[in-house]
């Protein structure tokens, strides 16, 4: 990380010297007003981008696994909610500041009202409201209609597989916490800022299932560790929270991350929620770039072989999954008491002085910390990062050497009389007319290029997303159609609690299941799909670049012989080829990102109110039985012949929201995201191309006119062109030098 921050650091300063040639050049007395302004800009966003680089780290695991109390001890105190709740948890965001400080982005109330709609979707009976309108928390008249409609529900709703229904719990939650926060929420998204002593209050948010629900977005400031402030680390929900939005959540971040540390207990080992997180993340293809730390419970273990037995059992285990894991074993909890260890309470002080007693686990652990915390910042900055830097580093290699050429052209043309000099510049017009052609042409062939990928991808989304002939969307409607009811399990509570009442209890246990079925093998498969695109992208340009590039080295070649009979000559070498950056880099740039997984889950099962009726029509049906003598089989037949149907109606309409919503999602992704990204990354390209026709097109038709006429002071010029000659040369030195250092980084890494 020290390199990466100095290498880093090094190029911000070479980037301001390069500008502040721009400014030298302006203040020659006389000189037209040349326009810098393309590389100028270049320079700025060169700054922008490296000043504002973020490298995103998640830590993930399953509920209890210690992720809270890890990044805690990264950041050498209690600032995480440790043992928050699980149902209404969101991702929690860090990073280093100057003070402690916490965001939270609290949700609009178009928001909470639907997710309240979506909730209340077959909800049991028709009249429990007063209004009719959409549902509006609001109102008071609605939020005692639904706690009296919650009151009546029966155990079968608010519990569903030995928990707590979700449905259930997010409309209570939301009732409870009204009067809390519904002074912080509007008809916007609003931030609350809580700063120094004030820090610990936003607790109460995070603690608080009934506040907590009403958060979109949480990030702290912490003015301690070691951490560097352009690094995130990201408090993730548990991958195996009872709720499949969290996982949608989850992913959604962990597409934006560049490490994935995966925390595992040492209490409970390698779970099946491990392995069915771990298994999802391959199919999403980023397990690449991720580490794991088997957080060490010193309590657990009777000695120092029996945790050894443990980590080989787990490494073991994880080899199926990612060949060669990397692993730390840490004691989080230990590391944390450590650093608190004056501010501990009596019960965790003598945890501590226990825990100390066991020498040998405890200089295991500290031992795997060092190594942890040496080759994080190593891990996190090589690769991308250092790639990322060397493009920019050869644009800046572009723009000097473009600002040495002009020096020198200037240069010669002070120490020319005006007929001599009138012969450059007329050499350079000519030039100037070749060099416009073949800009004209790349970026002719480059809008081409794009339509064509643009076309190639369009067919290839539009295939994947088709029903009829994609598996995707096959599967997810082959899913909805073959979910199976057991109709015997639900005759008693259609007895005891009628139609409308077991009919949600089936809705809601269906889409649950529809859900969890989308976060764990949908939106992966969707992803996948998504960085293929991404790579095709990349190797596209990349083969439109080198044939560009030939084209451009060959068009420079050539003019510096030219210039070279002038005696004009260009000492520097030519610049290395400038690839694209790796589409990440691209991303971040261009401020893309993919369109939400959640937001494909985000559907409406528009069932229509008939499917309650139907229960009259089977009413009469009975009757009708009765009159002509036919029997009953069962007494409450009419009762499940009614579900059968509405049941049969929801899937119907499942089927169709589910259908209505992905031809948006896909749409969104090829328009908002597959073409965004097609455009930025061909920006990108063009504009490192250009950079190096930029001098040699610019208008130097009036010098001639403007020295005979001694509107240049050629004695002021010289002496400034002279030094800025001299600053060229020092700052190509300082650039030679960065790129043997990053040369050499590439060589460590392969």
């Amino acid at each position: 990380m020290d390199t990466f921050k100095s290498l880093k650091k090094d190029l911000l300063q070479i980037n301001q010297d390069i500008s502040a040639l721009f400014f030298d050049a302006g203040s020659i007395t006389g000189m037209p007003d040349h326009s810098f302004a393309d590389w100028q800009k270049t320079c700025s966003n060169i700054y922008k981008q490296m000043s504002e680089q973020i490298i995103r780290v998640a830590v993930v695991g399953t509920i209890k696994s210690g992720k809270s109390t890890f990044i805690n001890s990264l950041f050498k105190g209690d600032y995480l909610k440790r043992g928050a709740g699980v149902v209404t948890s969101i991702i929690t965001r860090v990073r280093s500041g100057e003070q402690l400080k916490a965001k939270l982005l609290f949700k609009s109330w178009d928001e909470v009202n639907s997710e309240l709609d979506q909730a209340l979707v077959l909800f049991p009976s028709v009249d429990w409201r007063t209004e009719k309108n959409r549902f509006d928390i609001r109102r008071k008249g609605e939020r005692i209609d639904l706690q009296k409609a919650l009151s009546s529900l029966s155990s079968e709703h608010l519990f569903a597989n030995y928990s707590r229904n979700l449905n259930s719990v997010l409309l209570t939650s939301y009732l409870k916490g009204y009067e809390k926060v519904k002074d912080m929420i509007s008809s916007d998204s609003i931030t609350s800022h809580y700063e120094d002593n004030k820090f610990a209050e936003h607790w109460a948010f995070v603690g608080d299932g009934s506040m907590a629900i009403y958060l979109r977005d949480i990030e702290l400031e912490i003015d301690s560790g070691n951490i560097d402030s352009n690094i995130e680390i990201a408090d993730c929900q548990g991958s195996d929270s009872p709720n499949p939005l969290h996982l949608a959540m989850i992913q959604d971040y962990l597409l934006l991350t560049h490490l994935l540390i995966y925390v595992i207990s040492s209490r409970t080992g390698l779970r099946e929620a491990d392995i069915k997180f771990l298994s999802i993340i391959k199919k999403m293809g980023i397990m690449d770039n991720m580490l794991f730390i088997i957080n060490c419970d010193f309590s657990e273990h009777e000695s120092i072989n029996d945790l050894h037995a443990l980590v080989e059992k787990i490494k073991e285990e994880l080899s199926m999954i990612k060949p060669d894991p990397e692993i730390y074993s840490i004691s989080a909890l230990f590391n944390l008491f450590k650093v608190r260890n004056e501010n501990l309470s009596q019960k965790d002080s003598l945890r501590l002085a226990q825990w100390k007693k066991e020498k040998e686990l405890t200089a295991f652990s500290d031992h795997e910390t060092k190594r942890f915390e040496s080759l994080l910042y190593n891990k996190l900055t090589r690769g991308s990062h250092f790639l990322l830097l060397k493009n920019h580093l050869e644009r800046l290699s572009v723009i000097l050497s473009g600002m040495t050429h002009w020096i020198l052209v200037n240069q010669n043309i002070f120490a020319r009389d005006a007929d001599s000099a009138n012969e450059v510049i007329e050499t350079i017009k000519h030039n100037q007319i070749r060099m416009n052609k073949i800009t004209s042409m790349m970026k002719n062939t480059l809008d081409g290029s794009i339509q064509k990928i643009k076309r190639e991808l369009k067919a290839d989304i539009d295939c994947y997303f088709d029903p009829r002939s994609g598996d995707l969307l096959g599967n997810l409607i082959e899913f909805i159609r073959s979910y199976t009811v057991l109709y015997q399990n639900y005759e008693e509570n259609l007895k005891a609690a009628g139609f409308s009442n077991t009919l949600y209890l089936v809705f809601q246990e269906f889409k649950h299941s529809l859900d969890t079925y989308m976060a764990e093998t949908i939106n992966p498969e969707v992803i996948r799909f998504v960085r293929e695109k991404e790579t095709r992208i990349k190797e596209y340009l990349d083969s439109v670049s080198s044939s560009f590039d030939i084209m451009v080295q060959d068009a420079i070649v050539e003019y510096n012989k030219m210039m070279g009979n002038f005696g004009i000559n260009k000492s520097r070498k030519n610049q290395e080829r400038i690839g694209l950056p790796d589409i990440d880099s691209i991303k971040g740039i261009a401020g893309l990102a993919l369109p939400p997984a959640v937001a494909s889950m985000n559907y409406t099962a528009r069932v229509k109110t008939e499917a309650v009726i139907r229960l009259g029509f089977y009413t009469v049906l009975k009757f009708f039985k009765k009159f002509l003598r036919k029997p009953i089989q069962r007494k409450n037949e009419q009762e499940v012949l009614a579900l059968k149907d509405g049941v049969l109606r929801v899937k119907r309409e499942t089927e169709k929201s589910v259908l209505f919503h992905f031809k948006d999602y896909q749409e969104n992704i090829k328009f908002q995201y597959i073409y965004k990204l097609i455009e930025a990354a061909s920006n990108s390209l063009y504009e490192s191309l250009i950079d190096r026709f930029r001098i040699y097109v610019t208008d130097l038709s009036d010098m001639v006119e403007l020295i005979n006429n001694k509107l240049i002071d050629k004695k002021q010029a010289s002496e400034i062109l002279k030094e800025m000659e001299q600053n060229s040369v020092r700052i190509d030195g300082r650039i030679n030098i960065i790129r043997e250092k990053l040369e050499s980084i590439g060589l460590t890494d392969d």
